[in-house]
């Protein structure tokens, strides 16, 4: 079955380092293209954690974004940086000397300045192996949301293939009708003309006429696209490209319908069909 491109999974985990959380979006993507946001302590493991939403996705823009927030009693000492304060201390005096007004700084807020608190250095092994797990977490639900989506847009192209294949059941069952209605018209305009004409040249040419405005191969080849759209449908690989492909297919055949029309019923056929196959074109640009 097809899968969507679009989706949302979030997933959270309290760790010995902290509150571990992977964020995934994704929307869709002519091919995969995978964005991180990550903390310090992993940025060197993004190529692993890329590795990962490949073997699961196979297109989409997907934005990747952990996040790791400290448990408090992980901190350890803190250590001052006090060649750093002294340096804060010496510009804050350079200041005041300038700006006498100026109100002396809270030392809360001289701690919260970069680099003032050294942070303590983490294990990142066992963070890396906690990381790896919450990652296939949310990966698992993001594809469990792109299904259920895929799911839906399934649903709504079999109906609108339903349709087609109505409209042209109902087109070809009326093709003898029309055709004879063509070489009524054809035979009267002759009529008209009051001339002699040659019935063995006057059946070729009206035999021509009827080839030309007749539509068969259309509607064949129209029902065998709905054929290999309902396969590509059922496949367990990415499909949405070929998808694609095919709604160009039919709606080049909607389009010789319509050029080779010879009524107004079968004219607002050829519309009927290219209004629905834009509604599965814009559904499709959401199949992965």
């Amino acid at each position: 079955m097809i899968n969507s491109m679009t989706g949302f999974a979030r997933a959270t985990a309290d760790t010995p380092f902290g509150a571990l959380t992977v964020e995934l979006r994704s929307v869709n993507h002519r091919y995969l293209d995978v964005q991180f946001r990550l903390p310090e302590e992993l940025r060197s493991k993004e190529v692993e954690l890329r590795a990962r939403i490949n073997a699961v996705l196979g297109r989409g823009k997907v934005e990747c974004s952990l996040h790791l927030r400290r448990a408090a009693g992980n901190s350890g000492t803190l250590e001052l940086n006090e060649a750093l304060v002294k340096q804060i201390g010496a510009s804050i005096t350079d200041i005041a000397r300038l700006l006498p007004d100026t109100r002396a700084p809270d030392p809360i807020d001289v701690l919260r300045w970069p680099g003032v608190i050294a942070e303590p250095e983490v294990d990142t092994e066992p963070l890396f192996a906690e990381s790896f797990a919450l990652l296939d977490r949310a990966l698992k639900a993001l594809e469990s949301m792109r299904s259920s989506e895929g799911a839906r847009i399934a649903t709504m192209l079999e109906s609108r293939l339903r349709e087609i294949l109505d409209i042209a059941s109902v087109v070809r069952e009326r093709m003898p009708e029309v055709l004879a209605a063509v070489r009524l018209r054809q035979q009267e305009r002759i009529a008209k003309l009051d001339i002699d004409a040659d019935p063995d040249r006057l059946e070729t040419e009206l035999a021509l006429i009827a080839q030309k405005l007749d539509v068969g191969e259309e509607l064949d080849r129209l029902e065998s696209h709905i054929s290999e759209i309902r396969s590509a449908l059922q496949a367990d690989e990415p499909t949405g490209r070929r998808l694609d492909f095919l709604m160009q297919e039919l709606n080049r055949e909607a389009n010789t319908l319509g050029s080779k029309s010879a009524d107004t019923e079968t004219s607002k056929a050829a519309v009927d069909l290219k209004v629905l196959i834009e509604q599965m074109r814009e559904q499709i640009q959401n199949v992965e």
